[in-house]
């Protein structure tokens, strides 16, 4: 497989995220046509999302028992991550799906990413399946290689945030807020302002993932030896800035989407990667965690901008 192919399957697969496509093994969510046509009326200004009034399809028994057994559903996915990923993570959301619970967790170490775990529930008997809960193939393991990514190039991380603070600040833009990345984000490392995908295989990253698996308190400056430069493909690490008009019934600023475009294309200071654009009205759809419509400026693959 080559690079531009790996683009297409996690940068695109990413972008579905946004999409509010969640496709799972044995959970479907809204897809785009139900979300500009069932769900067209819950659009809500994306100052006042917080993930509230997301759905999976065919979830609502499995919801009721999950809200019933939050507790147990919770332990279960604790226990998931800390045995399996030795990580320590922070419950803040529960979705029932269609034979069981999606719940939506953040890391609590330096370490930093939301992810999601599937705890399956006996709907018959409304018993948690605590011993069996599982996740997307490669869904958290990307995750937190996107945490790690992010770990040790701290710096150039950094600079992409004051950037974009900067912007938001000078302009009538906003990002998301922190409680709806919390509730219902669940893509990687994520900030209001961008995510970050990675491939779950991606050799340059391999490395560093084993050593933190092997003890999560491994010195950073030793993280940052076993990074392989060898291996990095900036192709395969694709990073989504997403903003929103600040006020409603304003349509999304093009000035802005090129001056954006163009200083990414010039700033040599921020994290090497794949670079997407998008900038959208004032609203999100409230049953998608989507603020993608036919009015959404972007600028995503294969017209991307590649930092090396």
């Amino acid at each position: 497989m080559n690079a531009k192919q790996k683009l297409i399957i996690y940068g695109i697969g990413l972008s579905l995220f946004l999409g509010g496509c969640m496709n799972m093994d044995n959970e479907e969510h809204v897809d785009s046509k139900e979300a500009t046509g069932e769900y067209k009326d819950t659009l809500v200004r994306v100052q006042d999302y917080k993930g509230d009034g997301y759905v999976l399809r065919n979830g609502e028994e499995a919801d009721k028992i999950a809200e019933e057994k939050s507790d147990e559903v919770k332990k279960a996915a604790k226990d998931f991550f800390m045995e399996k990923y030795k990580t320590d993570v922070k419950v803040h959301n529960i979705v029932g799906n269609v034979d069981g619970a999606t719940v939506f967790v953040e890391s609590t170490g330096p370490v930093h990413f939301f992810t999601t775990a599937i705890v399956p529930i006996d709907l018959s008997q409304k018993k948690v399946v605590g011993d069996d809960v599982t996740s997307l193939d490669g869904d958290i393991e990307s995750a937190i290689q996107g945490g790690l990514y992010h770990l040790i190039f701290d710096d150039e991380f950094n600079n992409l945030d004051q950037y974009l603070s900067k912007i938001v600040s000078q302009n009538e833009v906003v990002g998301k807020r922190k409680e709806s990345l919390e509730n219902v984000g669940g893509a990687g490392y994520m900030t209001p302002y961008y995510y970050l995908s990675t491939p779950p295989e991606d050799k340059a990253i391999q490395p560093v993932y084993e050593a933190y698996l092997k003890d999560p308190g491994t010195p950073v400056s030793e993280l940052k030896s076993l990074f392989s430069k060898a291996d990095f493909v900036a192709e395969d690490y694709n990073i989504t800035i997403q903003l929103y008009m600040e006020n409603e019934n304003v349509e999304p600023d093009k000035k802005l989407f090129n001056k954006v475009q163009q200083d990414i294309k010039s700033m040599s200071s921020i994290p090497k990667g794949n670079y997407s654009v998008i900038i959208n009205d004032n609203l999100i759809n409230e049953k998608v965690d989507d603020g993608i419509k036919d009015n959404s400026l972007q600028l995503t693959f294969p017209d991307s901008i590649l930092k090396k």
